[in-house]
């Protein structure tokens, strides 16, 4: 099904400096809002990522040890502080993985324009220890160690959002892309030992 989200044009601008700044800011309100049920609170994607263009977007990731405790738990504070939960409940399974479908589970929240409050954010509520977390922290510190890598990533997607009429089909052209990069990330990971 197509959603209001899911038509409107996706529009990539060049980085700004000041994002991670106003991540941090961003990610230290959600911890006090959200209290001990957030066992860990993450700034992620592209505005996490010194030189990345993005959509001026913030992405955010709180673990959780239960998705289903963390959704009632979170429902009135987020919803007092502006979001809004989405219906959507798994993240793309990496293609090559024969993962099952069910360990890429989350909840998501959306602030969708910056109000007094904050910036908008796509909310990524996901289990500790799950495959969807650790993609989402090691895609962004493989970018934040390979800068290099940075321009032509920040260039295509630039390019995509210039091209495509949506951000369903901008997500769903640069899912492949997001995958490829997470192939060369997991060698990575694993010659440096890095863990999420």
């Amino acid at each position: 099904m197509t959603t209001e989200t899911s038509r409107r044009s996706p529009v990539v601008v060049p980085a700004d400096p000041a994002w991670a700044d106003r991540g941090l800011a961003l990610t230290d309100r959600l911890r006090e809002l959200l209290g001990p049920t957030a066992v860990r609170v993450e700034h992620i994607g592209s505005t996490a990522i010194p030189g990345m263009a993005a959509k001026e977007v913030f992405d955010v990731q709180v673990s959780v040890g239960d998705l289903d405790a963390a959704e009632l738990a979170f429902a009135e504070p987020l919803a007092d502080a502006g979001y809004e939960l989405r219906p959507y409940r798994h993240d793309h399974v990496p293609a090559g993985l024969t993962d099952d479908p069910e360990r890429w589970t989350k909840r998501m929240w959306q602030r969708r324009a910056a109000t007094e409050q904050g910036p908008a954010v796509n909310l990524h509520v996901r289990l500790v220890g799950s495959p969807n977390e650790r993609l989402a922290l090691l895609f962004r510190d493989w970018f934040r160690a390979h800068p290099a890598a940075v321009p032509a990533y920040a260039e295509f997607k630039t390019v995509l959002a210039g091209t495509v009429d949506g951000v369903g089909v901008y997500s769903e052209v640069k899912d492949p892309v997001v995958d490829l990069v997470v192939a060369v990330a997991e060698e990575w990971a694993a010659e440096t030992g890095w863990t999420a």
